[in-house]
């Protein structure tokens, strides 16, 4: 009986040794998680048999749709929001992808472009490099081609320059016959007053051509057949609308007054006076004083030969001076119902602007 007793306890503590060896090893091997480890290896084991559905893709669409991952998103509300997206059809095969492959903490957040043509490990990998997030793009209303163009240059994830860009939208390039004729735009004439200002992600191989269209696709989609009716009703092209909304957009500080300085400009016009913009004389310096909009001078509204210079020159410039934004574009095809004449800023530094019927009253209003 004492000999099986002394069996018994060898064997277990035989057992119990190689037990404690073996669950060291696995801990030393699974760095110090033997519970993640084991869980890891049991999702590999399955999904060996599911590899087919790895790389199946969820959709025939090929476009590339935006996904946003916000920072703190957890991998579970990613596959759950590329799913709703219809980007993947397996959250699940998705989450435990990620566990497998140890990238589940490694998902960046950003802007993506994404498709349903990737499979999940691509989509997957896609997410965890910066590198494939989109590019952060701003053009501020008002700005003219060579400003944006300098924006370009100034992004460093734009692979392209400012003026490979120029090409696409400066005098001479290349415009869709089909809108040059919608927008009645000039022969010859450039983009300037039709690339929509706004932030936007950009893909990241994008290229001058396609930021280009990006930006002129948006002025499309902004500029509505409503509103070319409309304008057409106060016999104005959309060129005539463009050119004088960036004249208003650089006039004007705050959008609430668009409609009221939109209009003024209009009634000059109509009883053929000088429209005698400050913004035209400054667009026509070309930037020779070292700054896209500096200030002038007394002198200037005479001294700045060009024919964008409307103290000078009867009627619109030959071409919009900045991009304008849709606030600006709308006032003037919708103006304020006044018959102003002058304008001049408040003399509170509001940047707001007093409006007078005659030129006595506008002197009047001096500070």
């Amino acid at each position: 009986m004492l000999r099986i007793a002394k069996t018994l306890l060898f064997m277990l503590f035989t057992v119990g040794f190689f037990g404690a060896i073996s669950l060291g090893f696995l801990f030393i091997l699974s760095g110090g998680d033997p519970y993640g480890y084991a869980r890891t290896t049991w999702l590999s084991i399955q999904l060996a048999s599911r590899q087919d559905d790895l790389e199946a893709v969820a959709g025939s669409d090929s476009t590339n749709r935006i996904f946003e991952i916000s920072q703190g998103d957890s991998a579970a509300l990613i596959a759950q929001n590329l799913y709703n997206d219809g980007l993947i059809n397996d959250t699940q095969l998705f989450f435990d992808y990620l566990i497998v492959e140890g990238i589940d903490r490694n998902l960046k957040s950003g802007i993506f472009f994404l498709n349903q043509q990737q499979t999940i490990p691509e989509i997957a990998y896609t997410l965890t490099d910066f590198n494939n997030a989109g590019i952060r793009f701003e053009v501020f209303a008002g700005q003219r081609i060579e400003e944006i163009a300098a924006s370009v240059d100034a992004n460093p994830r734009l692979n392209f320059s400012g003026d490979e860009f120029l090409a696409y939208v400066g005098v001479g390039a290349e415009i869709d016959p089909y809108y040059r004729e919608l927008f009645s735009i000039p022969v010859g004439a450039s983009l300037e007053g039709f690339l929509a200002p706004g932030l936007v992600y950009l893909p990241p191989d994008i290229t001058a051509e396609g930021l280009r269209d990006t930006m002129f696709g948006a002025f499309t989609n902004i500029f509505t057949a409503q509103m070319r009716l409309d304008a057409a009703e106060q016999g104005l092209t959309v060129y005539d609308v463009v050119t004088l909304a960036s004249i208003v957009e650089r006039e004007s500080v705050h959008a609430d007054e668009n409609p009221q300085i939109a209009r003024v400009y209009l009634n000059r016009l109509e009883q053929s006076m000088r429209l005698d913009a400050d913004p035209t004389v400054q667009y026509a310096l070309q930037g020779s004083r070292g700054n896209w909009w500096s200030n002038i001078t007394q002198a200037d509204y005479r001294g700045v030969q060009s024919p964008h210079n409307t103290y000078l020159n009867f009627g619109l410039p030959p071409s919009p001076i900045s991009n304008p934004s849709i606030p600006a574009i709308n006032s003037v095809i919708y103006p304020a119902e006044t018959d102003f004449l002058f304008f001049r800023a408040r003399c509170d530094g509001s940047f707001y602007h007093v409006f007078a019927l005659t030129y006595e009253q506008h002197l009047n209003n001096g500070c």
